[in-house]
């Protein structure tokens, strides 16, 4: 059968790893021992139901294929040379490695046992924190605020943001920032925007230790943890100096309108490492999954690749914890803001978590 290996089993590789199952012979490589739902990793951090929640094993995700777990050293052509493996060759290789960012969005821990120690920790610390300071007002950051403002909402949080408003640099309905301020500011949230740090705090973010920073603005924050959301970056290190060419300046590679990679044959790319310009999101990369599955079921077919990929129109989901939160959706062609009852159905309230379970095979 036709070998395709898929590098990195995020939501984008575990969705074509299964659509192409049946037809091809599949070997999913992962760095992790399980599958991360960084969906609801910020809820984990304060939350300790969802701690264990968010690792789910591979062990059913496949029925032909093969998952194994290593770190990609590099590539050759379509063959990836994983630690502890060697080489292993395919037809056709997919990179999905998606993006590295900071905790607790994400976890780069091979272990789930390391990465479980560590959400421990930062849950005890916050327990006996009474400031925090969240520097970028991202998505992310927001979303981090409001977990934590609602699991400890005894907790003084400062957002910093570098930006002249929150949400900056998104195509965002000016209604979204607005209901995201208003909920934010009801639960006493300190808003600094159009200032930076004028160096990074003398404790590692996630740990408990009282501190003092300047910002490039002369203003003094004190706070008691931090954490960092910003920084997102492509996790495209194991690629060699013949995708220099192709290498955006964040570290994403170029691709066709059927998502192959630019001047590499036989080597595909889906999710954030692409440089298809929208939000990196769980959804997108599972719709790049599709695209990939079907071109490659046309070429195992004796038939040209046909599935394009076109980015839709902005939108996100996110809840400020269970209850709150705000959307941008597309309603019949229009974006439309939605409040906290229909963000909380859409995201808040399970973060993917049936979804995810069904696709990895647990959820029977």
């Amino acid at each position: 059968m036709t070998r395709v290996t898929i590098v990195g089993g995020g939501y984008g590789g575990i969705t074509l790893a299964k659509a192409l199952d049946e037809v091809a012979e599949v070997t999913l490589v992962e760095q992790k021992d399980s599958f991360v739902n960084h969906a609801a990793a910020l809820r984990a951090a304060v939350d300790r139901q969802w701690a264990d929640k968010i690792f789910m094993p591979y062990d059913r995700l496949l029925l032909r294929g093969r998952v194994v777990q290593g770190t990609v050293l590099g590539v050759t052509g379509t063959t990836v040379q994983v630690s502890g493996l060697g080489a292993i060759g395919a037809d056709h290789l997919v990179l999905a490695t998606g993006t590295a960012y900071p905790f607790p969005a994400k976890h780069l821990d091979s272990s789930s046992v390391v990465a479980r120690a560590r959400i421990e920790r930062t849950h005890a610390n916050l327990e006996q924190a009474t400031r925090v300071l969240v520097a970028g007002a991202g998505d992310v950051g927001i979303e981090l605020v409001g977990e934590i403002t609602s699991a400890f909402p005894g907790i003084a949080v400062t957002l910093l943001e570098s930006g002249e408003e929150i949400l900056p640099a998104k195509d965002y309905e000016p209604g979204l920032r607005a209901a995201i301020a208003a909920q934010l500011a009801e639960r006493g949230v300190e808003f600094i925007t159009g200032d930076k740090l004028a160096s990074l705090p003398p404790v590692d973010p996630g740990v408990l230790s009282p501190f003092r920073v300047m910002t490039k603005g002369g203003r003094r924050i004190e706070a008691d943890m931090w954490f960092r959301a910003y920084g997102a970056s492509a996790a495209t290190g194991f690629l060699g100096a013949d995708y220099d060419d192709i290498r955006r300046y964040d570290g994403t590679i170029r691709v066709d309108e059927h998502l192959r990679v630019i001047g590499h044959p036989g080597v595909w790319a889906i999710g954030d490492i692409t440089d298809v310009r929208e939000t990196k999101r769980a959804d997108a990369a599972r719709a790049h999954a599709a695209v990939v599955a079907d071109n490659i079921r046309s070429l195992l077919a004796g038939q040209e690749p046909t599935a394009t990929y076109t980015p839709l129109p902005e939108h996100v989901i996110l809840p400020l914890g269970p209850d709150g939160g705000a959307s941008q959706v597309l309603d019949g062609g229009r974006r439309v803001v939605l409040g906290p009852e229909e963000t909380s159905r859409f995201k808040g309230e399970d973060l993917y978590l049936g979804l995810i379970s069904a696709q990895l095979g647990l959820d029977h």
